[in-house]
């Protein structure tokens, strides 16, 4: 028995179950930064794009994400992952990299949840998962995971800061732009009111379970328990940078609001974990903890930018934390990698290469996601009707209400109302 790939083979599958726990993160993170007349449709829609993507990313993404390179733009379309996959060169079984690359797919897809929250169809939902599962994604995970043409060029993104999080980023602006913003978040002069979530707990739940999943989602993408010094290494560069990133956010909030805000120093922390997690690999701890920093200034920043200039109504600041993060994160390896950045005497060859790789990254998902997008609404259409958006998605797209017990009732005593 080969004891190294057993240990190899199980510590990708314990990652994998700590990322796949993620998807309740995100539930949880949702579901509170939004109104308690919608839980059930976050909670459904969370589920689902992991459901849907699992079997699509089975049948059809998996292939083109890592089948043999055609051109150094896609896969060969491998129908139901039959082949071996030899020419990736794996240290453990083929299905334990499929079901870890699977939950990572489900990331990507359920980022566009949070910032079309509270207004979409779930059927439209369920179309773009599917869509985004089997070709978006894939694609560009093959340009950099799968041999494409980025990789070719030495672009590093160890576990997703662009191929996951910018990507879901992207995407998420294009849906909540073309969407709209929701009914009263804009006055009739454009300036943006608070619309609060319901429960900020379960929001900061949301953020605890990701930056738990966080230590499956970096780690684990070295493919290798026995890697202990890289697997050690990894752990601490993600935890510095989510906790400089909070400590940046609610300074920020602090100076800004005069007073911390929960909700920014929240997002804080998931900024330094997107942020972290293309470099979490090659950057010191020193280095990890600045670009937790930066992260953590920027996704404030971001937000207020998002919902003042540009009028986009996003509600849990999916945009920010995944979109912008990402792609920033992405940048700064090319300024804080030990081997080849700016900062360590490796010029600016790589990060040319990273701002390359972003820039194409972008403009391949705003372009895909805005025609599919366009698509879905000129046909089922995108967006539900004013009175099920008023009533709340829970009642009109799925016949409950999450939290009956707690609606406001009507008690008769000796004939007075109370």
């Amino acid at each position: 028995m080969d004891y190294g790939m057993a240990i190899d083979t199980m510590w990708v599958l314990v990652a994998t179950a700590l990322v796949f726990f993620m998807q309740a993160g995100f539930a949880m993170v949702e579901t509170g930064f939004t109104r308690a007349k919608n839980a059930g449709n976050i909670i459904m829609k969370n589920m689902m794009d992991f459901a849907v993507g699992s079997v699509v990313f089975w049948v059809f993404g998996f292939g083109i994400m890592f089948g043999t390179d055609i051109g150094g733009y896609i896969g060969k379309v491998d129908l139901f992952s039959l082949s071996s996959f030899e020419h990736l060169g794996l240290g453990i079984p083929k299905e334990a990299f499929l079901i870890f690359q699977t939950v990572f797919c489900a990331t990507a897809a359920t980022i566009v949840s949070g910032a079309m929250a509270e207004r979409t169809k779930f059927s439209s939902y369920l179309i773009y998962s599917l869509v985004i599962s089997a070709v978006i994604y894939p694609i560009v995970g093959h340009w950099i995971w799968g041999g494409g043409w980025l990789a070719q060029l030495g672009f590093h993104d160890f576990a997703g800061s662009t191929v996951v999080h910018s990507l879901g980023g992207w995407a998420a602006l294009m849906g909540a732009w073309i969407i709209g913003p929701r009914l009263g978040k804009f006055t009739s002069d454009g300036k943006p009111k608070v619309i609060k979530g319901h429960s900020l707990t379960l929001g900061a739940l949301g953020v605890f379970i990701l930056w738990f999943g966080w230590f499956g989602f970096n780690p684990g993408s070295t493919l290798a328990g026995t890697s202990t010094e890289a697997v050690s290494h990894i752990f601490v560069t993600t935890n510095l940078a989510a906790a400089a990133g909070a400590i940046a956010s609610m300074i920020l909030s602090w100076v800004r609001y005069n007073k911390p805000d929960v909700s920014m120093t929240l997002n804080g922390a998931l900024g330094g974990l997107v942020g972290i997690t293309a470099g979490t690999d090659i950057v010191s701890p020193s280095g990890a903890a600045v670009i937790g920093i930066i992260s953590g200034i920027v996704v404030v920043l971001a937000i207020e930018f998002i919902e003042n200039v540009m009028k986009i109504d996003d509600p849990v600041g999916a945009i920010s934390v995944h979109g912008v993060c990402g792609a920033l994160g992405t940048l700064l390896v090319g300024i804080f990698a030990t081997d080849g950045g700016l900062f360590y005497g490796g010029g600016t060859k790589l990060l040319f290469v990273q701002l390359l790789g972003v820039g194409a990254v972008a403009l391949w998902t705003n372009v895909t996601a805005y025609y599919l997008f366009k698509a879905i609404d000129k046909t089922v259409g995108l967006r539900v009707s004013s009175e099920e958006e008023e009533e709340g998605l829970d009642k009109k797209e799925h016949g409950t209400e999450s939290y009956a017990d707690f609606q406001p009732r009507v008690i008769y005593l000796n004939s007075d109302q109370i």
